[in-house]
């Protein structure tokens, strides 16, 4: 499942990075947690929570079913 994650995330890296900013998998749990760290311009933006809640998480999320849940450290 860690593949699939990162083919997500690459699929919405280049929205980030247009912003300067970008995300890096941290881990994937047993129970199917994502944990991701925002990056460059995401880091401490104002807006990165909803970046993570409508971008990140939903886009991954959707890409890939399993996941139970994306959360950002």
């Amino acid at each position: 499942m860690k593949a699939k994650v990162e083919e997500a995330l690459n699929k919405i890296r280049p929205w980030l990075q247009a912003d300067g900013g970008d995300v890096e998998l941290v881990a994937v749990s047993e129970d199917s947690q994502v944990t991701v760290r925002l990056t460059g311009a995401c880091h401490g933006c104002p807006m990165a929570q909803m970046t993570l809640l409508m971008g990140v998480r939903k886009n991954v999320m959707e890409m890939v079913p399993e996941v139970s849940d994306v959360i950002a450290i």
